[in-house]
């Protein structure tokens, strides 16, 4: 008797890694734009404080160094959510939202200081709601069926 084994081509999965990818790159994306739109046009000065450091003028690179570093690890989490629950998709968009309001933490900590300007809190505020909102819709979309 002979037994056959067939499996399931990777199609689906290079599709899923891709729209991934695009996720992550339309994220930097997002924040490059939200950066180019608040700095160089609207002439908000980025900086503040926190504590006794000071942050002088956030550069673009940083700003998409970090989008892209959270993108990445959303990626990573929702990867092993696929292979972990069928609920990835809601567990995943659940932790997304609560990292979105995390992030939020920061720019309306530094809101106190008295060297941070409103501007510069603003501009924070609006570039985190805006990679998440570019981000989190997208990504969730490709957790796996069941």
């Amino acid at each position: 008797m002979r037994t056959t084994t067939t499996t399931a081509p990777a199609v689906p999965h290079v599709k899923q890694a891709r729209a991934r990818a695009l996720c992550a790159a339309g994220g930097a994306l997002a924040a490059a734009l939200a950066w180019t739109v608040e700095v160089p046009l609207l002439g908000i000065h980025l900086n503040f404080r926190v504590g006794t450091s000071h942050i002088p003028m956030i550069a673009v690179v940083q700003v998409i160094g970090a989008s892209l570093a959270a993108c990445l690890l959303g990626w990573l989490l929702l990867a092993m959510l696929d292979r972990r629950t069928p609920h990835a998709r809601r567990l995943w968009t659940t932790a997304a939202l609560a990292a979105l309001a995390a992030s939020l933490a920061l720019p309306l900590a530094v809101a106190t200081t008295p060297a941070t300007t409103t501007s510069a809190v603003a501009g924070l505020i609006v570039m985190h709601l805006t990679i998440g909102a570019a981000v989190i819709p997208a990504m969730a979309r490709t957790a796996r069926a069941r």
